[in-house]
Parts: structure tokens; C-alpha cells; sequence
């Protein structure tokens, strides 16, 4: 039988650690990523660049994600996990400033991928390296807390932006910066460091279950494919779609943003509870109807406000129970951990971008049918659902 002994670090120290990789999600998903879809008009709007330029731009964003994704667990093997996450969140801190200035699309081009990039490399570290110094009964609610931070800035996105827009387009990016210093400064000194952890392992651990590891990869990408709709189309689906208007369409974001900033901590405090493969399940079983919801009934809004709180709510909220998921089949083995996390992340980049591509395409082959969208991201969920349930089944039958 293999045992484990962890040392923890002090419930303090614990606490500001979440802090920290709060802060980190804040930045590199919350900042860098959401930010720019309400700066998107504003940049048209300016003459900075032109609809299709500003719309490149937004797909570098994507390509640096996926890149620090694959990097950043190579990175931080050669030097310091703490080194790497400080300088990441440096880097996306200067590429605020640096987009204040249109210097043309290369210049951009350059700090929207720096952005994404650096967003990338702190959601595959930043999570893994705070949680391993979790107590395990805390870790579903500890992730949870520390990705409210992607929430919070889809609420920003819709809310401060707008505000700052008012005084002017380079003073919205000058602002990003010195909020993003600010939290930089918050989390410079609050990482746990790599001694305060020290496992030693006595017999042989458990191996990986590297079977249903693989399947949790593709569910974790299927899931990306199945939110493309709501993250992309749902706002202009109630504005023009259903001709309520822009602002109409503004409302379901906010509602959306929301619950994106809660959904992680309710989904930990009940994987704590059912445990973190339960608790996926039955998020994709909420996730299939929520998505098909515009669909089957797109006049009822409280049916459309309850798919866009459902919906929000698991856009974050399965990222702490995918990472609790990866914990629960390799554990005691941090380094295979972060390994497993960077992978998944990957898919899960990889997917979405495709998803992206293809529902945008089928959109426009389609006439303009929205429904079809949310029927194919429904289907999405539902085949990750029944992925999980074979493997489960399969496992159990092995057992």
C-alpha cells in the first residue's frame, strides 16, 4: 500500500497563494483575453485598424495562449515555477501599455500574442502550483477561488471598459496596465515557494489512469467546442436573431459574466463533497440543456437568462473540476500533475480556436441560422458526457 506525506503550508500562507493565482487569472484570461471583445468597436470606431485587422488581432491572442500553454511546463522545468509566473504576468502588465499605441498591425500583432501567450503559461502553472500545497479535502473549493478570477474579468469586461472608454481609447489600455501592475504587485511576494511542499512516497503509489486521463482530455475539449456559442454568438443571437436590440443582448452577457465569477467556487464546494467526477458528470448533463435552450425556446427570456447563468457558470466552473479530475487519477505525482493540466489546456485551446472556425463558417453557409449553433454545441456536451460514462463504466467493469 503507498502513502503519502505532505507537508502543507500554514492556512495562511495557503490563503494568500490563492490569492496570488487568483490574481494570475485575473490578468492573463480575465484582462488579456475578455478585455478585447468590448475594445473591439471602440478600436474600429478610432481607425486604428480596420473590422477584419482588429478581428486578426484577436486570433493572435488565441495563438499565444496556445503557445504558452505548450511552453510554459518546458519553462518552468529550466527555471523557477514562481521566476516564470512573475515574468508572465509582467509581460502581459507591459503589453497593456504597449497597445496603447498604434504603431501599426505588427506592433499588435506582437503584444496581443505577448498577451496571450503570457495568459497561456499562467493558466497551465499558476493553479498547479497553489494546489499541490492544498489539503486535498480543500482543493475542489480552493479551485474554485482561484479561477472566480476569469470570472471577474468577463464582469470587468462589461463594466469598467466601458467606463474608462469614456476618457479615450489609449487611456482604456493605460488603465488595463496600471490595474494589471496593481495585481502583479498583490501576488509578486505571496507564492508558495517549492520547498514548502515535500512529498516522499513509501511501497508504489497508484498508477495513472492514463485511459480515462485521455478521455478526460477530449471532454475537456469537446466542452470548449460546446460553449463557442454562447461565448461568441449569444449576444448578437438575442440582438439581432430574436431583434431585441444591442443592449437587450448586453444584458445576458452581464447575467453570463456573473455566473462565471461564482460558478467555480459552487463547483468545488460540491466536488469537495461528491467528489470531482461526479460532479463533471452532472455538470455536462446541465451543460446539454442549457446550451440547447436558445434553440428549443429562444422567445422565453427567463429561459434564455437561465441558459446564459447555467452556461457562465460552467464556462469557469468546470476548469477547477477538470484539474481536480486530473489530481484524482495521477495522484500523489505533482510534476505529472502539471504535465497532465498543460495537456489538457492545450486541447482545450486547440478545440476551441477549431470550434470557433467551423460554427462561424457553418453560420454563414446557413443563412444565419442560430439555432443550429447551440444544437451542435449541445451535442458537443452531450458526446463528452458519454464519453465520461463508457470510461466509467469501463473502469468499473476492469475493477
Amino acid at each position: 500500500m503507498a502513502r503519502a506525506d505532505v507537508a502543507h503550508t500554514n492556512p495562511v500562507s495557503i490563503g494568500r497563494a490563492i490569492i496570488c493565482a487568483f490574481c494570475a487569472g485575473l490578468i492573463g484570461i480575465g484582462l488579456a483575453r475578455f478585455a478585447y471583445t468590448p475594445l473591439l468597436p471602440a478600436i474600429v470606431d478610432a481607425r486604428w485598424f480596420t473590422p477584419a485587422d482588429a478581428a486578426y488581432l484577436g486570433a493572435a491572442n488565441l495563438a499565444g495562449y496556445l503557445a504558452g500553454a505548450l511552453l510554459g511546463q518546458p519553462l518552468s522545468a529550466r527555471l523557477s515555477v514562481i521566476g516564470v509566473l512573475r515574468a508572465m504576468m509582467l509581460l502581459a502588465t507591459v503589453s497593456f501599455f504597449a497597445c496603447g499605441y498604434p504603431l501599426g498591425f505588427l506592433w499588435f500583432f506582437v503584444w496581443r500574442f505577448a498577451a496571450g501567450f503570457a495568459g497561456g503559461a499562467m493558466m497551465v502553472l499558476a493553479a498547479p502550483t497553489v494546489l499541490a500545497h492544498v489539503p486535498v479535502s480543500r482543493r475542489g473549493l480552493a479551485g474554485g477561488f482561484i479561477f472566480m478570477g476569469v470570472g471577474a474579468g468577463i464582469v470587468a469586461s462589461g463594466t469598467l471598459i466601458p467606463l474608462l472608454l469614456s476618457v479615450g481609447l489609449q487611456q482604456t489600455w493605460f488603465g488595463l496596465g496600471v490595474l494589471a501592475f496593481a495585481l502583479t504587485a498583490v501576488a509578486w511576494r505571496g507564492w508558495p515557494e517549492a520547498h514548502a511542499l515535500q512529498i516522499s512516497q513509501v511501497g508504489h503509489s497508484h498508477p495513472p489512469r492514463l485511459g480515462a486521463l485521455r478521455a478526460l482530455y477530449v471532454e475537456y475539449a469537446l466542452n470548449a467546442a460546446g460553449w463557442v456559442p454562447h461565448m461568441i454568438f449569444l449576444v448578437d443571437f438575442v440582438a439581432h436573431g430574436l431583434g431585441q436590440g444591442v443592449q437587450a443582448g448586453a444584458e445576458f452577457w452581464v447575467v453570463l459574466g456573473i455566473s462565471a465569477t461564482i460558478g467555480p467556487v459552487l463547483a468545488g464546494y460540491i466536488a469537495d463533497r461528491i467528489g470531482f467526477g461526479a460532479a463533471l458528470r452532472s455538470a455536462f448533463v446541465l451543460e446539454i440543456v442549457a446550451i440547447a435552450f436558445p434553440a428549443l425556446n429562444p422567445t422565453s427570456r427567463p429561459w434564455l437568462f437561465a441558459s446564459s447563468a447555467v452556461v457562465g457558470a460552467f464556462i469557469t466552473g468546470t476548469v477547477p473540476l477538470v484539474l481536480g479530475r486530473i489530481h484524482e487519477l495521477i495522484p500523489h505525482r505533482p510534476s505529472e500533475q502539471k504535465a497532465a493540466w498543460g495537456m489538457a489546456t492545450v486541447a482545450f485551446a486547440v478545440c476551441q480556436a477549431a470550434a470557433a472556425y467551423a460554427l462561424s463558417f457553418i453560420f454563414a453557409q446557413s443563412g444565419g441560422d442560430y439555432r443550429i449553433l447551440f444544437v451542435i454545441g449541445s451535442a458537443a456536451m452531450t458526446l463528452a458526457l458519454l464519453i465520461d460514462l463508457v470510461w466509467t463504466w469501463r473502469e468499473r467493469v476492469a475493477r
